[in-house]
């Protein structure tokens, strides 16, 4: 919604302001000028970046369009998924959380957390390092530092389509330079014109600078600074995991092991210590309600 609402004020204010000191809007109306400049910029798009970047920059357009991002709710869902998981496996012994580790789709636990279940980062992530600590081969330090690796190389990977789509929005207003100066080119082909005919000519061609200058600053770039956004909050997604997983398996109880995890979560999300047991003893999911 927030994108939505920016693009409508993005408009309104370079376009009215444009039309109110008396420009004619469909002069900016010029789809050659736009074909060079998007035309140039996507393809060099392609081939700087591998077909999973690309995949993944625009899977990240919807979300940007729905502004959706983790929320408190969320976070609550994760915390209690963990400690309804870490009372099984202290109750029932860590060979009972065998069959939801390995077959989370199956599990009932899992489906009680549909949100957590869609994100398969997150699963993966839970069941691979449950998974040693039901074969117990691994110290707490060790699986510290195994952890620490994963998380930093999957931000490195979330944050790759981010960086890509940077990159296009630096090379924006060089490609509106070249759209423009083909727009001289032709131009200066026409000087033996009407008067009439060489202005407009010069006009398109200004369209192109202007089309990428606005485009870069104004759209591709936020865009990419959104997408960095997501890639970061998937990052403390995980570190939550696991500074919940690595309480439970240095000996903690279930409460005090996703109390550490509350405390990796930002101010804005974080939910207090009150609203956190509230939630563990209503044993209920914000998700599936």
């Amino acid at each position: 919604m927030k994108a939505i609402i920016g693009t409508i004020i993005i408009f309104a204010s370079v376009l009215g302001g444009f039309a109110a000191q008396g420009g004619h809007i469909i002069s900016l109306w010029q789809p050659f000028e736009f074909i060079i400049l998007i035309g140039a910029a996507f393809g060099g798009f392609l081939i700087s970046n591998p077909m999973s970047v690309v995949a993944q920059s625009f899977k990240a357009v919807p979300r940007l369009f729905s502004g959706k991002t983790y929320s408190q709710d969320d976070y609550l869902d994760v915390l209690g998924f963990m400690y309804e998981l870490f009372v099984k496996a202290r109750k029932e012994g860590l060979m009972a959380i065998e069959s939801d580790i390995e077959e989370p789709e199956e599990s009932p636990l899992f489906q009680k957390y549909p949100k957590i279940l869609e994100n398969h980062h997150a699963v993966e992530f839970v069941c691979d390092y449950m998974r040693l600590a039901v074969s117990g081969s691994m110290n707490p330090f060790e699986l510290d530092n195994l952890m620490d690796i994963e998380i930093n190389t999957h931000h490195h990977e979330a944050a790759a389509a981010a960086h890509a789509v940077q990159r296009v929005s630096d090379g924006l207003p060089a490609f509106g330079i070249v759209a423009a100066v083909l727009g001289i080119v032709h131009t200066m082909a026409a000087l033996d014109g009407p008067l009439e005919e060489i202005g407009k000519l010069v006009a398109a061609a200004l369209v192109g600078t202007f089309t990428g200058i606005l485009g870069a600053y104004a759209f591709v770039g936020p865009m990419a600074v959104f997408m960095e956004r997501l890639a970061d909050e998937e990052t403390r997604l995980l570190s939550c995991l696991r500074a919940c997983i690595l309480a439970n398996f240095q000996g903690y109880n279930p409460q005090m092991a996703v109390e550490f995890g509350r405390k990796t979560m930002t101010a804005e999300l974080r939910p207090s210590f009150i609203e956190l047991e509230e939630h563990l003893r209503g044993g209920g999911s914000s998700s599936a309600a």
